[in-house]
């Protein structure tokens, strides 16, 4: 059925509900998990800061900020990836600047993953009607099978 799922993270309860549902369907197939996390890029944040400093805020140390959050997106998913292994799912931790909807994209496309596993987180109310940015881009975009998963 799957042999190569991937799953994105930031690192919040909502995603790690994500992660368990990944976990699950890999144990049940056989498949290895993809654990992804992505985080602003220095361009991304010199852009954020512009505004800022345009609204009066101090200036900030954008190559600075993107390596703590690089350091920080490296340390979720390899807390996650141990969680898993030690239930005996085969997992492979990935890390990169960027859109996550794009970095999802990028390594179900280098993986050649059957299936990409996203949350729902956001898409209640009138918002359920339409999807959030990341569920949406993936289920256009997407080059196999998306699951959305109701984590919120």
């Amino acid at each position: 059925m799957f042999s190569s799922i991937v799953v994105g993270t930031d690192g919040s309860p909502s995603a790690a509900l994500a992660v368990r549902q990944a976990a699950e369907l890999a144990r049940a197939c056989g498949a290895s998990v993809h654990l992804v996390s992505a985080f602003k890029s220095v361009s991304s944040i010199n852009a954020l800061s512009a505004e800022a400093m345009v609204a009066g805020a101090s200036s900030v140390d954008a190559r600075r900020l993107s390596d703590e959050l690089g350091q920080n997106a490296e340390q979720v998913v390899a807390q996650l990836a141990d969680e898993l292994r030690a239930t005996g799912v085969k997992v492979e931790a990935h890390t990169a600047p960027g859109d996550p909807a794009q970095v999802l994209i990028d390594v179900a496309e280098g993986e050649q993953a059957d299936l990409i596993i996203v949350g729902n987180k956001g898409m209640s109310g009138s918002k359920r009607f339409v999807l959030g940015s990341v569920p949406n881009k993936l289920s256009h975009h997407a080059p196999c099978a998306v699951l959305i998963a109701a984590t919120g």
